[in-house]
């Protein structure tokens, strides 16, 4: 359980950082996220399923078919992210987002040039 704390999210080379107002992976969670210039390298999808704002800066979002971008700036509407979208997000400048996340699934997966598409668990650990 996380109450008030800023971490980076989404692993090591993730440019996403964020102050975790709560998380109960269990539950739900709610966190404020700043989104660094640019993107790494991976498509992915999450664990959990979620309803985001950009408050400020903007996001084009990629999907692994290669369909894209949706441009995502400050609105009213929200960003609904299904677990299962296998996307990669890239920030122009710095993008700041409220998000509220669902419970979380035990796997969700991960596709790079590099190493291809491979499966992840809670700790970042991967799959066999």
């Amino acid at each position: 359980m996380k109450i008030l704390r800023w971490e980076k999210d989404g692993g090591p080379e993730s440019r996403v950082h964020g102050l975790f107002l709560i998380e109960i992976k269990s539950l739900f969670s709610i966190v404020l996220l700043r989104f660094a210039d640019g993107s790494r390298d991976a498509y992915h999808t999450h664990a959990f399923d979620a309803v985001s704002w950009v408050l400020r800066g903007r996001l084009d979002e990629y999907l692994v078919d290669d369909s894209g971008p949706c441009t995502y700036l400050p609105s009213a509407t929200p960003v609904v992210t299904p677990r299962d979208r296998f996307h990669r997000v890239v920030s122009k400048g710095t993008t700041w987002v409220l998000s509220f996340r669902g419970p979380w699934s035990d796997t969700w997966f991960e596709k790079t040039t590099a190493r291809g598409t491979y499966a992840l668990t809670h700790g970042r650990r991967e799959v066999a």
